[in-house]
């Protein structure tokens, strides 16, 4: 995996645990050697920090989800929910504060790296419905034809939408489902996740034509042919 912070000590102390649980690491706190990592280290996860030297996290997040699905873990002091917002909307899969518990940080990272694996090892398998596929063989969507670039997280809550269509869900039922049961934090954080979701795959999403909102609840994927 690749961790990217400017605090050494921090930088240090992370790369340890990670390592002490079995991961190979990459840490830099340079963010001129994130593209020379990632070409030839090939991380399964990025973990980045927000504040950096010369370029911003955000900057980060955005040219690598442009460039690959990597899973990218933010971990960030600002705690401000714009700045969660952001990153999500950019194209992070989670966001941590800082300070966090490296039992914490360990257990989503495994989730992350789980996620990025069950996509890239599905049966042959696609779904269609309307003008909208997915390849589960590939973890790919389509929408007319056309490949959509969606997260690992939009592509897994996309999933349980479509083996549940028709069926309202709640925040916290799809959230259990992309961490599997073990979800802590704001539930709003799914809120994001489907607001870029409906972006990429709805004609208009302000009047979304497969994603719902169940008021006060959740959301459900209508039951179309």
């Amino acid at each position: 995996m690749l961790i990217v912070d400017d605090e050494k000590p921090l930088l240090d102390a992370v790369s340890y645990a990670l390592r002490q649980e079995g991961f190979e690491v990459e840490a830099v706190g340079d963010s001129k050697e994130i593209d020379r990592v990632i070409e030839d280290f090939k991380p399964d996860i990025a973990i980045l920090d927000l504040v950096l030297p010369e370029v911003t996290g955000f900057e980060i997040v955005k040219r690598v989800r442009e460039e690959s699905d990597l899973p990218i873990l933010v971990l960030s002091a600002k705690t401000e929910e714009i700045y969660k917002i952001l990153a999500l909307e950019l194209g992070a899969d989670d966001y941590i504060t800082k300070p966090f518990s490296l039992r914490e940080l360990i257990s989503r990272v495994r989730a992350q790296i789980r996620r990025a694996e069950g996509k890239s090892h599905r049966p042959v398998q696609a779904i269609q419905i309307k003008d909208l596929q997915i390849n589960k063989e590939a973890g790919q969507v389509f929408v007319k034809s056309k490949l959509i670039n969606v997260t690992t997280t939009e592509y897994r809550i996309l999933l349980v939408l479509v083996q549940n269509k028709g069926k309202a869900l709640s925040r916290q039922t799809i959230l259990n489902y992309l961490w599997n049961g073990q979800f802590i934090g704001d539930e709003r954080i799914l809120d994001v996740h489907i607001h870029n979701l409906r972006a990429k795959i709805e004609t208009d999403p302000r009047h979304p034509e497969y994603i719902l909102t169940v008021r006060k609840f959740g959301y459900r994927l209508r039951d179309c042919p």
